[in-house]
């Protein structure tokens, strides 16, 4: 599987990322036939460094936004401030769509490492996922 995604979209993320450390940042990321165009930054209501939730509200008016706009909901990013790009426990526990792309921006190098992940198979006893991009900065 292939994801395209803009440069400025993954500018934006990555700054919303920068400028939330050392708490976690959020969102999704939108767009049309299969590539990414738009972000929706969004508020984490846990205020956490090593985890993230919706409001549900803005989550609600997020959703309504973009299909205004004629998008489609493609991908939840978040970032993880001061461990790797890789979906943590947490995250894996919390994936509940698997038609959606799951981006973490990693801030634990000087660079921001980004990658994307997809599920493939989801269990009450296990989770499989697949790494599906490295997105270049």
């Amino acid at each position: 599987m292939n994801i395209k995604i803009t440069k400025q979209v993954i500018r934006d993320m990555t700054n919303h990322a920068k400028a939330l450390k050392p708490i976690e940042c959020c969102g999704y990321l939108a767009g049309q036939n299969g590539e990414i165009t738009t972000q929706f930054e969004m508020t984490n209501v846990d205020n956490s460094f090593e985890h993230f939730s919706f409001d549900p509200k803005e989550q609600f008016q997020v959703v309504k936004d973009a299909r205004n706009q004629g998008l489609e909901l493609m991908a939840v990013y978040h970032s993880h401030p001061e461990t790797p790009a890789r979906l943590s426990e947490e995250d894996l526990r919390l994936l509940n769509d698997p038609n959606m792309i799951y981006i973490i921006v990693s801030l634990m190098n000087r660079e921001a490492d980004v990658k994307a992940y997809k599920i493939v198979k989801k269990s009450e006893e296990d989770v499989t996922i697949e790494l599906v991009a490295i997105i270049e900065i």
